[in-house]
Formats: structure tokens, sequence, C-alpha cells
């Protein structure tokens, strides 16, 4: 990863950072009310990667808590802006993620991804991620 990117993990005082990352990184529009919220749970967590004041990666989780077991994290998001894809951006982010649930005490940090999303398959597996097997359901087109 160049010495000019830089990351950062949000806090409850980042709202302005949040709201000021351009379309393009997230998946949608940042909506104020769900960032704010998003934000304020202290089981969810978000790094981003910048270059100068512009967000170019991300990564976002939540840490999962379970009455028979320890605590695992979800880790919900990984991106890169288009202009920066294959600089280390998504490994950087996701390794500060790992680092992020490992500190919170979590035994089990896992993800998902589509079955032909190929760079991403790549990325994990070379960070040392196994398949898990399984099914995944969901409801309301959320996938």
């Amino acid at each position: 990863m160049s010495d000019t990117i830089t990351l950062k993990r949000l806090g409850p005082d980042d709202l302005e950072t949040l709201l000021a990352v351009r379309d393009g990184l997230f998946d949608e529009p940042m909506r104020p009310d769900q960032a704010r919220a998003f934000l304020d749970d202290p089981l969810h967590e978000c790094v981003l990667a910048f270059d100068g004041d512009l967000a170019v990666g991300m990564a976002t989780g939540v840490v999962m808590l379970h009455p028979d077991k320890p605590p695992a994290m979800f880790i919900n998001e990984v991106g890169t802006r288009d202009g920066y894809l294959r600089r280390g951006i998504g490994t950087a982010v996701t390794e500060r993620m790992i680092a992020i649930g490992r500190a919170r005490g979590c035994q089990g940090i896992w993800l998902g991804t589509e079955d032909d999303n190929v760079a991403a398959l790549g990325l994990y597996r070379s960070m040392g991620a196994a398949a898990v097997p399984g099914v995944f359901l969901g409801w309301d087109d959320a996938f």
C-alpha cells in the first residue's frame, strides 16, 4: 500500500467524515440517520482508507454477542474505489478490521461474498481465510 494512504477507525465523533464519503465507495449513498445509528452503536466498526481527503477504501463490521460462546465478528463489507484497485487497500482495511475484532476478544471472524467474486475470493484467500461450508439464506432481497 502506498505511503500516501492512511487508515482511520471511525467512532461516534466521525459522522461528518462518514457523510463526506463520495458516492461510489459504499453500495448506496450515505443516509445520515443510518450513519449516525451505525457510529453510535458500540458493536459496529468502520475503517476508512484515505488518499488525502478522498476515502478510497472501507471495511465495516459488527461484533456479534452470543449467550453461549465468545464474541465473533462479521465483516459486513469491504470495498475499494475503482481507481485504487490492486494497491493493497482492501488488504489493509480488512487486516485492520480483523485486528479490531481480535482486540475486542472476537474468536471467529468471518465474512461472506458471492461465489463468482473472483477478486474478493482471491484477496481473502491470500490473507489466509478458509472457506466455511454451509448454506446462506436471506430475506427481503438483501443479498
